[in-house]
């Protein structure tokens, strides 16, 4: 049997980080955002052991790829001799502050549940994914939500479907532990309140006025790259953008689709990766 799924990618509307843990971790606040810009992973049942294979040379095969250590995890508790054989159609850019890593491992999660009729609730499935990436959880369920802690404890927000995002990302990988060592942690905080307010009056320039990312001080002093692609969007009829996550992709939220376009047209000269996609 061939088994497939879609591995739906996420923005992060607002992301604030309010201080460094004892665990290592930074306790964050974020608005996490589901986007229809996916991978598709494909499962093939095989007689023993585990394969992976993928379309992008730089995504490792190995143990340090989040799909492998999904596929241990989930063998572990199925006790299971049988084999499976996975394909990752990667379409997500790599280390670019999408949960590309984070939603693969997710899909599995899924699949391998379905495959071998474990029968899991989400909430074990989160638990697991939980000590696979602080993304994983939001990656298994997705939409609108507010993220705390390391970004595992989720709440649920209004949907915010079916908005047009511009998603740009300049072709090179940044270290999240690199930027996170880098934050400065302040007292000025994000007004997430404010922004699921907006979202819940489903208020697009409310919404547009108020993204925000703390880590945004800290890549454009390293990567001014990054603040010339959100200030090109800006210019040119979005009305509001933001880096996400740990960078290096810019998102922008347009109210007109024509501007968008024309936009995406003139960035696809200049930058490998360049995306009109939407919130789901």
């Amino acid at each position: 049997m061939v088994y497939e799924i879609d591995a739906h990618a996420k923005v992060n509307l607002a992301l604030d980080v309010l201080k460094k843990r004892q665990d290592g971790y930074h306790e964050i606040r974020s608005i996490m955002q589901e986007i229809s810009l996916c991978d598709k992973l494909i499962f093939k049942e095989i007689k023993t052991g585990f394969k992976l294979h993928t379309n992008n040379k730089n995504l490792p095969v190995d143990k340090s790829n989040l799909v492998y250590r999904a596929y241990e995890k989930m063998a572990q508790i199925a006790n299971t001799n049988v084999g499976v054989e996975v394909e990752i159609i990667k379409n997500i850019p790599l280390s670019a502050g999408l949960a590309g890593g984070s939603t693969n491992a997710a899909a599995t999660l899924l699949m391998l549940n379905e495959i071998w009729k474990l029968d899991l609730p989400l909430e074990k499935l989160m638990q697991i994914g939980e000590e696979l990436g602080s993304d994983v959880a939001f990656c298994l369920v997705g939409g609108t939500k507010l993220a705390e802690g390391k970004g595992e404890k989720l709440k649920e927000v209004k949907p915010f479907k079916n908005k047009h995002i511009l998603l740009v990302n300049p072709g090179f990988e940044i270290s999240t532990p690199y930027v996170y060592s880098k934050i400065k942690i302040d007292n000025k905080r994000i007004d997430i309140e404010g922004l699921i307010k907006a979202i819940e009056a489903d208020d697009l320039f409310s919404v547009a006025n108020k993204l925000e990312n703390k880590m945004e001080e800290v890549v454009f002093k390293e990567f001014p790259i990054i603040r010339d692609i959100k200030d090109y969007m800006l210019k040119n009829g979005a009305i509001g953008a933001l880096m996400s996550g740990s960078g290096a992709s810019v998102f922008a939220i347009y109210e007109d689709v024509e501007k968008l376009e024309y936009t995406k047209v003139k960035m696809e000269k200049i930058y490998p990766y360049c995306f009109h996609t939407l919130t789901v």
